[in-house]
């Protein structure tokens, strides 16, 4: 059969040009095609050849974007223009019949062409900013509208109307191809390119000029916007380099935190007059701030939702034609013109038609879904960026006694912008749902009448009925998660504890007791996940079980109300569909109440946190006097403070009465006791205080005051941004800052010197060293006025007075600044100019120390009294080693540890850095390889039986789904066969068919609920094993680990890590495993019903599998940029909340307020770039999916009308299509989550490798005599000791005999191996020579915990634990109240605990801060003296006391311990002189050891030389 344009019957009525030639139909289409021709030919050879040598004037670095006018109607226009040429294509074809009609379709789709040439034609020119050539698209709009505008006119003249759907489409063209002219003259008159004399000038976006903006979305065209086309480049890259800060740019402005924060702000202004206050105001500025983009995105979301509808109509319309008896095409009416008309009836009836149109309206409803999402998630990162915004600015703002009342404190704060904010941007993204499930709801219900009659309703009130329960298993979710929460941060709290103190845990054998405690609180949080599991897996279970009975309880109700029932494939299906639809909105119910309640409740703390006391401006400073002496005086005072009364909170004044005045340039000195409002008068002069009356006169303005607070405040930054604090480096100036608060030495043992990270992700200082480091920098700014309040309370004697005369009196006087010095060291009043002694909140007297002599004899009195006792103290307390010592050989015992293990890392990684290509590839590879590993630890300890409980339901459970559907395809089919036959039969086929489908539902539902709880209680077991051995791993592990490895990391294994393997995994496995199973049932289904559908499923298998590959790659990337950017943001708060007063004083908010945009704009650009990733993701599956649709719609269509397959397998191979991609978007989401939480397992299993102590002895516990060791004889023979295998030795063939009961004292510098001596008794060290021999028992032989339970030690460093003071002293609960007062008389602290709420007890907090440091030691002694044990070693124990409690404590020790061994380790060797035998060490080795006389005895002893220096 050939081919002819106007079609090839002999007849000649296509060819009868008799009436004229325009009113010949195929001449009309002919004269159609000359413009498409005309566009075609103009366009390629500028598109393919003169495109390079065309540069733009602007250099863009993208290539993008300037959108001339109308730039966005225009893609609209032609993707309408585009779907309607589709449909007259389509018309043509079904129109034509059997003969060929080229011209019936030929010119639509060179128009098709034509219209997808002119958009690429356009967009080239728009990118290369060429408007002149837009000539060409001109021509073309006219040319194509004065043909479609003849052929329209000929057709209403031989009276073809609107019933034929011909008319309609050029109607539609006609209109189109106006509208796209206009377009393009108004281009014309916008950029003045043609007729005009001058074409303006036109920039691109200013955010495009910046080179550093990659986050496109806004600028693109509209393709790119719709299919996030522009993440290309991006997400692939990602498989070459990871994705960090750098690769993600800068945000574009509009969407900067600091441009919606003056959007917020505005709206907030413009609310304030008129609106209600409170939460209402905060709602109706945000709505009128973020109102708009979320109406488009609930625009967006009603279109999805409507289009969503077209599958079950259209899989109906499929299944109802090809189900028809008559299968031909009949052509109704021949027209005049010599050409076939159809109408729209005709039209919608063929089945090809239905698969391309639900084809398209598949993607348009995926691209709008994914829009709404985008837009809706962009605006709630606005909204988060906006609100964090303005809580910074707030709290820069916040009253100081806030906070010191406890009104706020920084974990509320910090709550506000870690959970508050987030809830708000989640209602934000939830909240389009909130309008579009009742849309869909309703409109699914009428839908469902129409196709079934009254028994639909009944099908929808079960779903409405069930819908309430999932609420209610919704709140009860939210509250377990709550319990569970509270125990699991108890069970914290303890872990952190028992890390903290596990040294003495060991020492003390006690693991097992902090353990059990755990375990315990571990127990009360597994239940509470038991209700957590039962509560997820009813949820899951009714998801998947509502549909099965709504549609099970409709049919039944259908066939038995209705005789006539046409239960049709075509009705069977199509509700299927429908109720599949309906459910989706009841699952998101619960979700979106939930997160509106939480909103309603985060606006409510957000509103009463805005509604707090701010500080009042300061007023400006006023000439201080007007008489003619005033110039003499204004000179002299920097600050005058006139009757001034001040308050923290509404009650009586802190401050009353105040008078004083800050000499300009001298160094005043206020002093009083503790407690009488010294740093309140400070602060008062800061204006933190709020002024009840009185005057604060400042000379001048009051500028930046440099402040240092009695509690030090230090940023998560390095040392040197510590004291520089934002000023420029000045190298002679940092040096003699440095020297002056002696911090060189610190700084020596820090691993990167001054680069070392503090504050609290860096490395943990002691008070002293923060405290020098905060003065260090008020030293180092260079204001007029520095503020020091009570420098000198942390530290020593020595650096006091090393700061005081080098920083203090050299430093600061030099540069005459003025300084205000709060104090307690009354031996440094001589040096002041001015004195100010405050009494009880008002001021005692001020003057220079000798008017205060000649006023105030008796206070001048007893100053000197105490003045001279300071200074005795000062001759008492000894140089050997001072607190600041101790200090730094904490700190650099922990460097020492770290470094080890660093050396060992260093090493490896220059190893590695050789090969660096290589490393990277390899790197690359181990990111691109899912950690099956893991995946298979997670598994494993579940159990043999579980696991194969889980496979075995999930299975049956799938086939079990397939068998239903495939069951209702079979029946329907009968149904219409059975129609067909006698009436009889009909009623027995109905009847025996009804029982198979109930015994299947109910199994299915069954089933449901099976996997769901297979699923929770493998996760629970798994949970259970898993934190139960790394809790036993670790507090078995020797000491080394926790030397090496710094604490968060081994406590964020306990808390984010054992939480996500908690609650995360379980819920992941469960989806993944079911979409993946879904997915394959759904595609076997397909295959099934039509096995040509195999073929199409290669290439989309190809496709589908290389963009899960790089996404999972980007997306792991950003996920893991979102929570690293997260945490400066949050620390960023909670260190402007600490150390507000210090900023403030300083001036320097706006530094600090530019900081935090930087921190959050990171933070948003990495979670924008994460959407925009998932929504890149989500539209390619969909994609895909539609083409599944389509390829498995005309497929089953074709096998239907020509093999004959029952209608009712191609509906059901139809819905299955519908769903697949549901099912392949949330396999790849669930994966690449999968991978993340993986991640967390393979943690932990790194933790489980770790080798336990040897707590196993030749000897068993049964052997070792009961009282040993009685007589406390030690002989330690040629003993060798190291801390690792990898490591030097620290003692070197040691040896030594210590009778029963001698008190040996060893001493030695700091490093000379004095407490790797003590901790060998215990066996805390690696002992590879020798042994130590202990009532003729070799300690290597004893079990660990009876050797560690016999003897007792007294660490340098004292710990407790929170609890009560008798679980301090005795956690074994064996000694009897008797012994536990007299082991505190001992200690010298049996009046302090007389005086506690309870005596025995009364509570300790965390790390028993609620006593001083030095009856925490004492504490620690007592706990010694407690078990008596006849060896006790004493580790520095004297360290924090001071002297005189000392000296009674030796006494003590020498009575109470007279017939025990007692081996002290001295760092004041003074405390040793009574000692039997006195042990001197060097590095390792023993060097003298001899009684004390006796070496004192000797002149050149090593030993008399420290007792010289002591002294």
């Amino acid at each position: 059969m050939s081919l002819a344009f106007c079609g090839n019957e002999n007849n000649s009525v296509a060819y009868n040009v008799d009436g004229g030639v325009l009113n010949n139909g195929c001449f009309l289409d002919a004269l159609n095609v000359v413009p498409h021709v005309f566009l075609l030919f103009i366009t390629f050879p500028i598109l393919f050849i003169g495109w390079g040598s065309q540069s733009s004037k602007v250099h863009i670095h993208h290539s993008t974007w300037l959108h001339f006018p109308g730039h966005n109607l225009r893609w609209l226009l032609t993707f309408v223009l585009l779907f309607i040429l589709v449909c007259e294509i389509a018309e043509g074809i079904v129109s034509d019949g059997q003969s060929l009609h080229l011209h019936l379709y030929m010119p639509a789709g060179l128009a098709f062409m034509a219209g997808i040439t002119s958009i690429i034609y356009y967009h080239n020119i728009e990118t290369s900013n060429f408007p002149k050539l837009l000539l060409a698209l001109l021509i073309y709009w006219v040319l194509a509208f004065i043909m479609k505008t003849i052929k329209f006119a000929k057709y209403t003249e031989h009276g073809i109307g609107p019933r034929q759907l011909r008319y309609c489409i050029t109607g539609l063209l006609v209109l189109l191809y106006g509208l796209l002219l206009a377009v393009e003259i108004n281009v014309i008159l916008g950029r003045r390119y043609m007729c005009f004399a001058d074409p303006t000038e036109v920039k691109p976006p200013e955010d495009l000029q910046d080179l550093g903006v990659r986050f496109l979305q806004p600028f693109v065209n509209l393709l790119s916007k719709a299919t996030y086309w522009w993440m290309n480049t991006f997400i692939t890259s990602a498989h070459r380099r990871p994705i960090d800060l750098k690769v993600i740019g800068k945000l574009p402005i509009a969407m900067r935190a600091l441009t919606n924060y003056m959007k917020l702000r505005k709206a907030f202004e413009d609310q304030k007059g008129t609106a209600p206050q409170g939460p209402k105001l905060i709602w109706q500025a945000l709505r009128k701030a973020f109102g708009r983009p979320l109406m488009l995105s609930i625009t967006f979301r009603f279109m999805a939702d409507l289009l969503g509808f077209a599958g079950p109509l259209c899989i109906s319309g499929i299944v109802h034609h090809i189900s028809k008896d008559n299968r031909t095409i009949q052509t109704v009416w021949m027209s005049l013109l010599g050409i076939y008309f159809i109408s729209s009836k005709e039209f919608l009836e063929n089945a090809y038609v239905l698969a391309v149109l639900l084809f398209l309206a598949l993607l348009l409803q995926r691209t709008f879904l994914q829009a709404s999402y985008y837009v809706a998630i962009e605006t709630g990162i606005n909204l988060r960026g906006a609100i964090q915004t303005k809580i910074y600015n707030k709290i820069m703002r916040l009253c100081t006694s806030n906070m010191s009342m406890g009104e706020l404190t920084v974990a509320q704060i910090c709550n506000l912008v870690a959970i508050d904010t987030n809830q708000l941007m989640w209602f934000f993204f939830l909240l389009p749902n909130l309008w579009a499930m009742p849309v869909q709801i309703i409109v699914g219900v009428i839908l469902l009448y129409y196709l079934l009659g009254i028994s639909a309703l009944i099908g929808a009130t079960v779903i409405a009925v069930l819908a309430p329960v999932q609420y209610f298993v919704a709140t009860k979710l939210s509250q377990t998660q709550k319990s569970t929460l509270e125990y699991s941060s108890e069970r914290l709290k303890k872990t952190n504890e028992l890390l903290r103190g596990i040294k003495l845990l060991k020492l003390y054998a006690w693991e097992h007791i902090f353990c059990d405690s755990v375990e315990e609180t571990r127990g009360k949080e597994l239940t509470s996940l038991q209700a957590f599991a039962l509560y997820t897996s009813i949820s899951i279970f009714m998801n998947a079980a509502i549909p099965i009975a709504a549609v099970l309880t409709t049919f039944v109700v259908h066939v038995h109300i209705s005789e006539d029932a046409d239960l049709s494939p075509a009705v069977a299906f199509a509700s299927l569909s429908l109720f599949h639809i309906l459910v989706t909105p009841l699952f998101l119910l619960s979700s979106v109440v939930r997160s509106t309640v939480k909103a309603l409740v985060s606006v409510q703390k957000l509103s009463e946190f805005f509604s707090s006391d701010e500080i009042g401006d300061e007023q400006e400073p006023r000439a201080m006097l007007t008489s003619g002496s005033s110039n003499h005086n204004q000179n002299r005072y920097q600050a005058v403070i006139n009757s001034g009364y001040f308050t923290w909170t509404d009650g009586p004044p802190t401050l009353s009465n105040v008078d004083i005045r800050i000499p300009f340039g001298k160094l005043t000195m206020i002093v009083g006791q503790v407690g009488c409002g010294k740093s309140s008068l400070l602060l008062a002069a800061l204006g933190e205080m709020q002024r009840v009356s009185g005057t604060v006169t400042w000379n001048r303005k009051r500028g930046a005051v440099a402040y240092a607070s009695q509690k030090p405040w230090l940023l998560n930054a390095t040392v040197v941004e510590n004291i520089t604090f934002e000023m420029p480096m000045i190298k002679s100036r940092y040096k003699a800052v440095i020297e002056a608060c002696s911090l060189q030495p610190d700084i020596d043992i820090l691993p990167q010197g001054d680069q070392t990270e503090i504050g609290e992700r860096g490395i943990i200082l002691s008070g002293g060293q923060k405290q020098r480091i905060s003065v260090a920098r008020s030293l180092y700014q260079q204001t007029n006025l520095v503020f020091l309040d009570d420098p000198f309370s942390a530290l020593d004697i020595h650096l006091s007075d090393h700061l005081m005369q080098d920083g203090i009196l050299k430093l600061l006087r030099e540069e005459k600044r003025t300084v205000v010095l709060v104090t307690h060291k009354l031996q440094y009043l001589p040096h002041a100019d001015w004195i100010i002694a405050m009494k009880d909140g008002t001021i005692q007297t001020e003057g220079t120390l000798k008017d205060i002599q000649n006023c105030e004899p008796e206070l001048f009195e007893q100053w000197k009294i105490l003045m001279h006792r300071q200074d005795q103290d000062f001759e008492k307390d000894t140089e050997a080693a001072s607190m600041t010592d101790l200090e730094r050989k904490n700190l650099r015992r922990a460097m020492y540890s770290r470094e080890a293990v660093r050396t060992e890392e260093d090493e490896e990684e220059e190893s590695l850095e050789s090969d660096d290509d290589d490393n990277m590839s390899q790197v690359m590879r181990q990111r691109a390889t899912i950690p099956w590993r893991s995946c298979g630890t997670y598994l494993s300890s579940a159990g043999v039986l579980l696991l194969s409980l889980l496979l075995l339901s999930q299975l049956l459970k799938h086939s079990l789904m397939v068998a239903i559907d495939y069951w209702l395809a079979h029946w329907t089919s009968q149904v219409i066969e059975a129609k067909i036959n006698a009436t009889a039969r009909n009623c027995t086929v109905a009847q025996v068919r009804d029982r198979c489908p109930l015994v299947l539902c109910c199994l299915g539902i069954i089933l449901c609920l099976a996997t769901s709880v297979a699923v929770e209680w493998t996760g629970l077991k798994v949970a259970k094993e898993l934190h139960q051995q790394l809790l036993h791993k670790i507090v078995l592990a020797p000491m080394r680990l926790f030397e090496t490895t710094p604490l968060g990391s081994i406590l964020n294994r306990f808390s984010t890590d054992t939480n996500t393997i908690d609650q995360h995994v379980p819920t992941t496995l469960e989806c993944l495993s079911r979409s993946t199973l879904l997915c394959v049932s759904a595609l076997g289904v397909i295959s099934y019903v039509t096995p040509v559908f195999l073929i199409a499923l290669l290439p989309l298998a190809v496709t589908c599998y290389f963009i899960q590959k790089y996404f999972r790659m980007a997306s792991r990337d950003l996920q893991q940029l979102e929570d690293s950017t997260q945490l400066p943001l949050l620390s960023h708060f909670s260190e402007t909340v600490e150390g507000l007063t210090t900023i403030r004083a300083l001036r320097y908010e706006p530094r600090f307020r530019q900081r935090l945009l930087q921190y959050t704009d990171a933070n948003n650009i990495a979670s924008l770039f994460l959407t925009a990733a998932n929504r890149w993701l989500e539209v390619r599956m969909e994609y895909i999916g539609a083409c599944v649709v389509l390829v498995a719609a005309v497929a089953s269509i074709t096998n239907c009308l020509y093999n004959h397959l029952s209608t009712g397998l191609v509906g059901l191979g139809l819905t299955y299509a519908l769903m697949v991609s549901n099912y392949m978007n949330w396999m790849v989401r669930n994966l690449a989550d999968m991978e993340v939480q993986l991640g967390s397992v393979k943690r932990i299993n790194g933790l489980l490798k770790t080798e336990p102590e040897n707590y196993e002895g030749l000897l068993t516990v049964t052997q070792v005599p009961d009282g040993w060791p009685r007589q406390g004889e030690i002989k330690i023979q040629n003993l060798s000791v190291r801390y690792d295998t990898t490591l030097k030795p620290v003692l070197k063939n040691v040896n030594a005999h210590i009778n029963p009961g001698q008190k040996v004292g060893i001493c030695g510098r700091t490093g000379s191996g004095k407490s790797s001596f003590s901790l060998a008794f215990f066996r805390m060290v690696d002992m590879f020579e020798g042994r130590i021999v202990i009532d003729d028992i070799d300690i290597a032989k004893l079990p660990l915990q009876t050797l560690r339970s016999r003897l007792s030690i007294i660490l340098q460093d004292p710990i407790l634990f929170s609890g009560t003071i008798r679980f301090n002293l005795d956690p074994e609960m064996k000694a009897t109240d008797e012994m536990l007062w007299e082991a505190l008389d001992i200690a010298q602290l049996k009046p302090v605990v007389k005086s506690l709420p309870g005596g025995l007890d009364a509570a300790v907090t965390e790390g028993g801060e609620n006593f001083s440091q030095g009856q925490r030691q004492l504490f620690c002694l007592a706990r010694a003296f407690v078990r008596k044990s006849s060896i006790l070693i004493m580790d520095e124990a004297t360290a924090s006391i001071d002297m005189a409690t000392e000296s009674i404590l030796q006494k003590v020790v020498m009575t109470a311990f007279a017939d025990r061994t007692v081996v002290t380790i001295a760092h004041r060797v003074h405390t040793i002189l009574n000692a039997d035998l006195v042990i001197v060490m060097k590095r390792g080795i023993i060097l003298e050891y001899d009684r004390p006389e006796a070496l004192l005895e000797k002149e050149d002893s090593v030993f008399t030389s420290f007792v010289r220096a002591d002294k």
